[in-house]
This record gives structure tokens, C-alpha cells and sequence, in this order.
């Protein structure tokens, strides 16, 4: 019997069995966790909410609940596909959160987890005023979980949001539609700014694809299973930044913000613009790799 036919026999009789015997198994796996978790216990419970249906806020009591036969096989066959399959789990459940919003998702855009969200909650304070935001542009927008936590804090503004990849707008279309934001929301499929409406935003915000050869090449496993078109950007990461950095003035209000996330590649974006001003936001939890920049700065 192989090591994985004799997990397949394992049976948990309450919620305390499966927590603890996945925790363990999830540790000895040596899982890369860094799609909404750092930890095994915490992996274990992301996949417990989802099959019993319960809230993400559930109380400790839960551990003694019973499980049911079905409930137990359905744990365990989650349990070891994220073990053997190195599958993230929002990839499993199809459910991630952003912003405090569940979105839709599958392997044909990234797993939501831009430290952005907190300057979205903030509403892009000190760096604009939020009552004057009637439009924003989320660029390379994936699942649409930016787009949609934006036209949620900024129930006023509409929200333009584009991607190269069709499959990708699918999955965003899905989110859309969940959130009843056909009216406030528009997808447009576009390289950039190219396929665009001819208007002015407020905010231009983007989660490029940043990541540089280098860093590709030494990916956890669990990366390989999201889009390589939503992470490769060249030698140095900075492929669409520098589009963006030189297109996205045109585009820009007068008093307009610029925000990117550009994460490990923001040493080789600050050797490459010395003179740009760029502003490094403290997003907490030692997060960096998001600048700022006003439309005076970029022009």
C-alpha cells in the first residue's frame, strides 16, 4: 500500500481529529504557505470553513463537532490534494478573500493577497480626497478583487478594469456579477491603457506582473499552479511598470494618484527612475513593494 492509499483510509470522527492530523501532515509535507495564510493549522481551518459551510469568524467550539462520514471524506480528499498536488488552497475551495469580500477563483488568475488592500480600507488617505473620486482604473486586474473592493469603499465612483487575458475577465465577470456591480463596474480586455475608454481617472492602481527571471525560477511549487502571465515580467520585473510609469500620465486627473505594486522588483525600479519621487507606502506587517505617484510627478 503506497503512502498515499493508506491516507485515503484515515477517517476523522470530529473537527479536533481533522485539524490536528491535517496540521501535522501539512507541516512533514514542507508546504509553501502564502496564498491567505502562514501556517498549517491555519491552511487546515481555510479548508474545514469551506467544506462545513461555516463562518470565517467560527468559534472555538466547532473542535467538538462530529463529522460525518461524507464530511470526513471530503476533508481528507482536500487535506491530500493540497499535500500531494501542492494546489493552494483558494484554488481548491474556489474562495478567497480581499478587502474583507469573498471572491470567485480558479487556476486562470492569481490568488488575491496584494498588501493594497489596506490602502483601499483607508481610502487611498492622505494621498487623495476621497469625496472628490469619481473614477479609478484598476490595471491587470485578474480575479477583479481590486476593482471590486474600490467601487465598494467608493460607492460614488465608477470603476474601469482591464487585462490582457480573456480568461482571466471571465473569472472577473463571475466576481462582478456576484457583487451586483454590473452598473459601476466595466471590464474591458486590454494590453494596458490600449483599449480604453477616452476619460480621466482619479486613482490608477495596478498589481502588475513584477516578478523578475530570477525569482521565477526559484518559485514554490504552489506558484506553478497560477497564470504565468499574471507573474513573469522580464529580467528585472519591471516589463509593464515601465509601460505603465510612461503611459499612465495621459491618463491621470490633474490631482490623480498612480499606485503599482511592484514588490521584490522595487530595487531594480528605484536603480532604473533615481530621479522619479517615488513614494514607498507603509502598508505594515513589513510589507513594501507598493510606490505612489501623483500625475505632477509623472509629468
Amino acid at each position: 500500500m503506497t503512502y498515499y492509499q493508506e491516507k485515503q483510509r484515515v477517517q476523522f470522527k470530529t473537527v479536533a481529529d481533522a485539524l490536528s492530523w491535517a496540521e501535522k501532515e501539512f507541516t512533514q509535507a514542507d508546504l509553501y504557505f502564502g496564498h491567505g495564510t502562514d501556517n498549517a493549522w491555519d491552511e487546515a481551518v481555510a479548508i474545514l470553513i469551506y467544506v462545513l459551510q461555516c463562518p470565517p469568524n467560527v468559534e472555538r467550539d466547532v473542535l467538538e463537532q462530529a463529522l460525518t462520514a461524507k464530511q470526513s471524506k471530503q476533508l481528507l480528499d482536500l487535506f491530500n490534494k493540497r499535500i500531494k498536488q501542492k494546489t493552494p488552497v483558494p484554488y481548491l475551495t474556489q474562495q478567497a478573500w480581499f478587502c474583507g469580500f469573498p471572491f470567485f477563483v480558479d487556476e486562470r488568475v492569481l490568488i488575491p493577497r496584494s498588501p493594497m488592500a489596506q490602502l483601499i480600507d483607508n481610502e487611498f488617505r492622505p494621498w487623495i480626497d476621497p469625496n472628490k473620486v469619481k473614477n479609478i482604473l484598476d490595471l491587470c486586474t485578474g480575479s477583479a478583487c481590486i476593482a471590486i473592493a474600490c467601487a465598494h469603499v467608493f460607492p460614488n465612483a465608477h470603476v474601469a478594469a482591464s487585462d490582457l487575458s480573456a480568461d482571466a475577465l471571465d473569472v472577473a465577470k463571475i466576481n462582478v456579477v456576484q457583487h451586483d456591480l454590473q452598473k459601476r463596474v466595466q471590464l474591458y480586455q486590454s494590453d494596458l491603457f490600449s483599449n480604453l475608454p477616452n476619460k480621466k481617472y482619479d486613482i490608477i492602481i495596478s498589481n502588475p506582473p513584477y516578478v523578475d527571471a530570477e525569482d521565477m525560477a526559484g518559485l514554490p511549487a504552489e506558484y506553478q499552479h497560477e497564470p504565468e502571465l499574471a507573474l513573469a515580467a522580464g529580467n528585472d520585473g519591471l516589463l509593464l511598470v515601465n509601460k505603465i510609469l510612461k503611459q499612465a500620465k495621459d491618463h491621470l486627473t490633474p490631482n490623480g494618484i498612480l499606485v503599482v505594486e511592484v514588490g521584490n522588483s522595487g530595487a531594480a525600479l528605484e536603480a532604473a527612475y533615481p530621479h522619479l519621487p517615488l513614494v514607498w507606502l507603509d502598508l505594515g506587517d513589513d510589507t513594501d513593494g507598493v510606490f505612489l505617484l501623483s500625475a505632477a510627478d509623472l509629468r
